[in-house]
C-alpha cells in the first residue's frame, strides 16, 4: 500500500490511483504515450529512497533507468534533502534584483571541480538549456553562425539543441531548424577539420548516450581539442548525462585530460533533488560574448536558491563520498556481468559497452526489448531505451548503487534475455 500518504494522494486504493493516473495522462499530459505506457505496464510512483523505487502497490524496484542519469546521489539524498528543506525555509527562488548567496558559491564550487581555466557559468534550468546558451555564447563570441555536431547525438530537443542533434525522427517534424548546423561522424576526426574551419563551435559528447552508449577511442577528444584551436572553433563538451562521476571520472573529457572552452551539465548536477542546468566557459571566450553585455543571456528561475542549494551539496557530496570512484569499480561489475550475458546468448545480444555506470546493452534486434525491459520490470529492476538507438537497452543507475545490487539487476537482465530467446528465438 501507499505509504506516507500525503494530502494530495487523498484516501484513494492504489486500483484508483493507478486508474485516476492513466486518465488524467490520457486526457491532459499525453495520450499517446500513455497509452504507450499504460500496455509496457508501467506502475505508479509514489515513493522512492537510494536506489529504489516503490509503486502505488508497495512493490519495490531497483532503479537502473536511474532518470536518464538524473540520481547520481540517489534518491532523496538525505545530506541534499536536508540543505534544500532548509533553504526553503530562507528563500526559494531569487528575487533577482540583489546578489545571491548561493549562487556565487555554487558557481565557485563548480570553477574548482571543473578542468583547467574553465571559470564563469551561467545557472539555467535543463540541460537543453545550457546548449543554448552554449551555442549563443559561441556565436556571439566568434562572430561566426555554423556550428559542427555529430551523427546520433542527442543535446535536447529546443530548436538550437535539435538543430546539432543526429536523428531525422525528432527534427523532420520542426524543420526548418538554426541555419548552418552540420553533422559529422562521431569518434573519428576524418571529416572534422574541414568542417570547423568557418564554425563558430563544435558540440560533442565525450561519450553518447542517447545515440547508443557509444564510447569514443582514447585520444578522440584530445584530437578534437587540436583542430578546435587550429580552425578557430570553440570545442563545446555536452557532459550533461557523463559529468559529474557517471563515467567514473568528474568528467567524462577527463578520460582524455583535455579543457573544452565550454563544457554543458544538467541531469546529475542537483543529484536528483532539483531541475538544474548549468554551462561554464573559460573566460576569454565569455568576455568576448557577454562582457560588453551582462544582460545579453539571461533566465528568471536560472540559478534560484533552492536548485543552487540542491547542486552546491551534490557537488560536495560527490567529491566526499568519492563517487565518481565508485562509479568506475560499480560500472566494471556492471558491464563484466552484462558481457558475459552477450556471451552466453550472442543470438539476443550483439555487445555490451560502456564508461562508469553508463552501460549499453545492445541487441541483435530491437524486437528483443519488448520482452527483456517488462521481464526486468516484473522482477523489480528498471532499464530504459536510447533515444537514438532502439535497439540499445541503457543500464545507468545512481552512483551510490552497491555491488549487491548490481548482481541483482544483472539477474535481472539475465532472465530477460533468456525469456526473451525462450519467446522469439533467432530472429
Amino acid at each position: 500500500m501507499i505509504e506516507e500518504r500525503a494530502e494530495l494522494y487523498g484516501a484513494a486504493t492504489p486500483q484508483e490511483l493507478a486508474a485516476e493516473v492513466y486518465e488524467n495522462y490520457k486526457e491532459f499530459v499525453n495520450p499517446s504515450l500513455a497509452r504507450v505506457m499504460k500496455l509496457s505496464g508501467s506502475p505508479v510512483e509514489v515513493r522512492a529512497r537510494g536506489c529504489t523505487i516503490w509503486d502505488h502497490n508497495g512493490k519495490a524496484y531497483l532503479d537502473f533507468a536511474g532518470g536518464y542519469g538524473v540520481f547520481t546521489l540517489g534518491y532523496m539524498h538525505p545530506r541534499a534533502v536536508a540543505a534544500v528543506r532548509d533553504q526553503l525555509d530562507r528563500i526559494a527562488l531569487s528575487g533577482k534584483t540583489m546578489f545571491n548567496v548561493l549562487l556565487g558559491r555554487a558557481a565557485r564550487r563548480l570553477a574548482e571541480l571543473a578542468p583547467g581555466d574553465l571559470r564563469v557559468s551561467f545557472w539555467c534550468n535543463s540541460g537543453t538549456e545550457a546548449i543554448e546558451g552554449a551555442i549563443k555564447l559561441a556565436r556571439a563570441a566568434t562572430g561566426r553562425a555554423k556550428i559542427v555536431g555529430t551523427e546520433d547525438a542527442f543535446h535536447g530537443k529546443t530548436l538550437g539543441a535539435l538543430s546539432v542533434s543526429g536523428r531525422e525522427t525528432f527534427q523532420t517534424p520542426f524543420r526548418p531548424l538554426l541555419a548552418d548546423s552540420v553533422c559529422v561522424p562521431y569518434g573519428t576526426t576524418d571529416t572534422l577539420e574541414d568542417a570547423l574551419r568557418d564554425a563558430a563551435a563544435f558540440v560533442v559528447e565525450p561519450v553518447q548516450g542517447e545515440g547508443g552508449v557509444h564510447v569514443p577511442p582514447a585520444g578522440y577528444l584530445r584530437d578534437v581539442r587540436a583542430i578546435c584551436d587550429r580552425t578557430g572553433a570553440l570545442f563545446i563538451a555536452d557532459e550533461i548525462q557523463t559529468g559529474l562521476g557517471r563515467c567514473g571520472y568528474r568528467f567524462a573529457c577527463d578520460r582524455d585530460a583535455v579543457v573544452p572552452d565550454v563544457m554543458t551539465l544538467a541531469k546529475g548536477l542537483s543529484g536528483g533533488i532539483m531541475p538544474v542546468g548549468a554551462f561554464i566557459a573559460r573566460p576569454h571566450w565569455w568576455n568576448r560574448a557577454f562582457g560588453k553585455a551582462p544582460l545579453l543571456h539571461t533566465s528568471t528561475f536560472g540559478g534560484n536558491e533552492l536548485a543552487c542549494t540542491a547542486a552546491l551539496t551534490a557537488m560536495n557530496v560527490l567529491e566526499e563520498e568519492g563517487l565518481a570512484e565508485a562509479a568506475r569499480v560499480r560500472g566494471e561489475q556492471l558491464l563484466t556481468g552484462a558481457r558475459a550475458v552477450a556471451a552466453e546468448y550472442p543470438a539476443v545480444v550483439r555487445q555490451a559497452r560502456g564508461l562508469g555506470l553508463l552501460v549499453g546493452v545492445e541487441l541483435t534486434n530491437e524486437g528483443y526489448g519488448g520482452w527483456i525491459i517488462p521481464e526486468m520490470l516484473k522482477a523489480g529492476v528498471t532499464a530504459a531505451w536510447t533515444l537514438n538507438a532502439q535497439r540499445v537497452i541503457r543500464l545507468e543507475p545512481p552512483l551510490v548503487v552497491t555491488a549487491r545490487e548490481v548482481d541483482r539487476a544483472l539477474a535481472a537482465l539475465r532472465a530477460g534475455v533468456a525469456t526473451a530467446f525462450e519467446k522469439l528465438g533467432t530472429l
